[in-house]
């Protein structure tokens, strides 16, 4: 008996465990997990979802160059220039040439696409010997982001004015809607602006190239040809100002000769008749 009665409570034991074990509820999840990850949340936040106006992993960066170097021949450097940035898809925005201290100098400004940015300057570099290289970048991504996130609402408004216009029912109505709409394509247009001249700033590179000769040797070097330059100018000078003091003299010269003159007759005439 005290054996069956110790497997009867085995059993009873074995059941209340494995019905315990079988309506175990699972754990709750985490309420902080998002349902997606950031880096996709924030790509659909600053591209709509599509994915191809700007790489999540990297930044919306404006970058210039400024870069010096001394040629043999300015004329030559921009011609090479000019094929290096051809052949990097690039275009010459402006240029100049100029002359200081008997040497001839010149400046192009370039761009070209930004994959292109590096192998350029270094390209550029080698026509010469680099004096100064400068190189900065500007973040806009974070004015890209906002201005597209305005631009969106703007046009959603949009959306929304051009509604309530098909639904007006009176001319003030009617007037008010338009003077909103008004507005909100002006901002609009505007911000577009804005956008693409942060995508073509992106996009193409700047880069500021400045060219010089190198100064002239010799005689020049030793400043000869300049210290005869001067002493000519120097020699006209004194001969203006040796003309210019003669025609100022000149006249008083002559009127204290005529008074020598003068008292000379005078005493030589006068006196004597004076006298008699």
């Amino acid at each position: 008996m005290k054996n069956k009665t110790l497997l009867l409570f085995a059993v009873l034991l074995l059941i209340i465990t494995s019905g315990c074990l079988g309506t175990k509820e699972s754990l709750p999840q985490n309420n902080l997990a998002p349902s997606k990850s950031f880096d996709y949340a924030l790509q659909e936040k600053t591209t709509g979802g599509t994915g191809n106006a700007v790489n999540i992993l990297g930044r919306k960066i404006i970058s210039t160059a400024s870069l010096t170097l001394e040629v043999k021949s300015v004329e030559k450097a921009f011609t090479d220039i000019t094929k290096i940035v051809e052949a990097n898809q690039g275009f010459i925005s402006g240029s100049s040439t100029y002359n200081t201290g008997g040497s001839k100098n010149g400046q192009m400004i370039i761009r070209v696409p930004q994959k292109n940015f590096y192998s350029t300057i270094e390209q550029i570099d080698a026509l010469g010997t680099e004096k100064s290289r400068q190189i900065s970048g500007q973040d806009v991504t974070e004015e890209w982001i906002d201005v597209g996130a305005r631009l969106d609402n703007l046009k959603k408004q949009e959306s929304r004015f051009q509604e309530i216009l098909k639904n007006a029912s009176t001319v003030k109505d009617v007037l008010e809607v338009e003077r909103e709409l008004e507005r909100v394509r002006g901002e609009i247009e505007s911000l577009t602006g804005r956008m693409n001249y942060l995508n073509q700033s992106v996009e193409m590179s700047t880069i500021t190239v400045n060219v010089m000769e190198p100064a002239p040797i010799a005689g020049e070097g030793w400043g000869i040809t300049d210290a005869l330059r001067e002493a000519a100018t120097g020699f006209i000078g004194s001969v203006n100002g040796l003309i210019v003091f003669i025609g100022y003299i000149l006249p008083i010269v002559v009127f204290i000769a005529l008074i020598v003159l003068l008292a000379r007759w005078v005493k030589r005439k006068v006196l004597p008749w004076l006298k008699q």
